[in-house]
């Protein structure tokens, strides 16, 4: 692994994130300023992908990819539901299930600069793919919370609506589309906003992060040994399977790499906002530090680079 990624200044600003909590530093991005910036960099990466998938036409093999990742999206949730039903209740089970069948925008932003510091190119379809992996694995958690409770109604399409306008998910494939039926020459006006400032822009999104993932971790031992064990060792177990089927499927190594990345990562905004009104009895406390105290912090540290090490071995 180079030790050149952990002097990268985007990780570096992680780094100072989390000093800031420990040192209880009063440094605090205002809220409305953090959001915006989510927003910022969402719409950038979808306008990128939009113009890649305007570029380059579906095919097969696309298809091959959208669908091994979704199915990977699925059996990852149902192992994972059915391995914590042994050791938590049914509505905990289902919480950290979709949290891991379902993505991280923030490390799939990430990795996505890092190809491009390494001038790696990858299909703009992946980034429907990390929209599409929002969605069914949040709808799968659910359905095994209401399979067990047969009283309850699924609502499955009030579900799919309200998921589809949440705010993430909504401005990702907006931006996508607009970035797929834009004129191309009038995109060139826009770049110094959607390309120029990105990494500055993610810097401070990181940093903000840093300063979460530090308090999250405080809530780490409540957790129990197994569950962190958990947290450390799936990311990279499911990131290696999906760069695995990638191979299988002829992707290219910057798409492989990019299914690692979305396979190995765990989500900590749409799951949470989903299951704080359809599943209320998951305790949140229980999987978003395990997602952003633990697995974040492995997929942004040691992930992304040990990957992109994995896919250059696996494609010599």
């Amino acid at each position: 692994m180079n030790i050149d990624q952990f002097l990268n200044p985007i990780i570096l600003f992680f780094f100072l994130g989390v000093l800031a909590h420990f040192v209880k530093s009063d440094f605090q991005l205002p809220q409305s300023i953090t959001k915006f910036i989510s927003y910022y960099l969402l719409m950038s990466i979808g306008l990128k992908g939009g113009y890649e998938l305007h570029e380059n036409p579906i095919t097969i093999q696309v298809l091959l990819i959208l669908i091994s990742s979704l199915a990977g999206s699925l059996l990852i949730g149902w192992y994972v539901f059915h391995f914590f039903r042994k050791r938590t209740d049914i509505e905990n089970a289902a919480g950290i299930a979709s949290t891991y069948g379902s993505v991280s925008a923030v490390t799939f932003i990430t990795a996505v600069s890092f190809l491009e510091q390494h001038e790696i190119s990858y299909g703009g379809y992946m980034v429907a793919a990390l929209a599409l992996l929002e969605l069914p694995a949040i709808i799968q958690g659910i359905f095994f919370v209401r399979k067990n409770q047969p009283d309850q109604q699924l609502g499955l399409s009030a579900l799919i609506v309200d998921t589809l306008t949440h705010g993430s998910v909504f401005i990702l494939l907006g931006s996508v589309l607009i970035g797929a039926i834009s004129d191309h020459d009038l995109m060139e006006d826009i770049k110094p906003f959607t390309h120029s400032i990105f990494k500055g822009m993610l810097c401070f999104f990181l940093m903000d992060l840093g300063i979460v993932a530090g308090h999250r971790m405080s809530f780490l031992p409540r957790l129990g040994k197994r569950v962190i064990v958990f947290g450390l060792i799936a990311p990279l177990v499911h990131a290696i399977a999906f760069i695995l089927v990638g191979r299988l499927v002829g992707a290219s190594p910057g798409d492989a790499y990019l299914m690692g990345i979305l396979g190995g990562g765990a989500s900590y905004i749409a799951v949470p906002a989903a299951f704080r009104t359809a599943v209320p009895e998951a305790d949140p406390g229980i999987y978003v530090p395990l997602a952003l105290g633990i697995t974040f912090p492995v997929n942004i540290l040691f992930g992304i680079p040990l990957y992109y090490q994995i896919v250059q071995w696996l494609w010599q």
